[in-house]
């Protein structure tokens, strides 16, 4: 997973693992920084877009039914099958997986695109490089979605601004596993992950 963080003549990527920042370049070029850098935090910082609150970001998770999760991959080292394990075994959620190079993901029927699926989904839960971010707002808009949620490392600031201005409801940088279990019991109230992956469906 990986952060796009727009700034003058730099594009800023945070990967989680290792604690290294990758600077591009506009002419092609890059070079790694530690992520505690002062540069790095400078560059995080021109960061204006400011997304809903914990308490809405709550209200979010509680009032939907489905989720659709676009770029859910078969391979159980992603992020993506990890995330959508948590939510089909923690939640109540109606899911649905979206991989056009996928048939099946934990049982379940895979989808080529948005426009497929047979519901519109209350969140489209996004795995996708912060530089595809634009085309999947513009494919959430046009089944009538209203809630785009990009996971965790993925950062996108004129796509957030612009899925606003196309009324969506935008949460970026967020896992949406993580949240959930900190709104439901599974993240202790200092941050820690307490592990919890049940078949124990929760209220939302």
């Amino acid at each position: 997973m990986s952060t796009t963080v727009e700034a003058p003549d730099l594009d800023l990527e945070r990967r989680v693992e290792p604690a290294e920042t990758t600077v591009n370049l506009q002419n092609g070029l890059s070079c790694s920084i530690p992520s505690d850098s002062p540069l790095a935090k400078l560059l995080r910082s021109k960061r204006t877009w400011i997304g809903p609150s914990a308490q809405e970001r709550r209200d979010i998770l509680r009032s939907a039914k489905s989720v659709a999760i676009v770029g859910a991959s078969p391979n159980p080292a992603r992020s993506s099958y990890f995330v959508a394990t948590y939510l089909q075994q923690s939640s109540d959620y109606d899911l649905y997986f979206v991989n056009p190079n996928a048939t099946e993901i934990l049982g379940q029927p895979v989808y080529k695109s948005l426009a497929d699926l047979p519901v519109v989904p209350d969140i489209v839960d996004v795995f996708r490089r912060g530089s595809d971010i634009p085309q999947v707002i513009d494919d959430v808009v046009a089944i009538g979605a209203k809630t785009i949620w990009v996971q965790l490392g993925i950062w996108n600031e004129e796509a957030a601004y612009d899925g606003e201005a196309k009324g969506l409801t935008v949460v970026m940088d967020r896992c949406i596993k993580v949240e959930h279990a900190r709104f439901h019991g599974g993240l202790h109230l200092l941050g820690f992950d307490t592990g919890q992956i049940t078949s124990r469906k929760t209220v939302r």
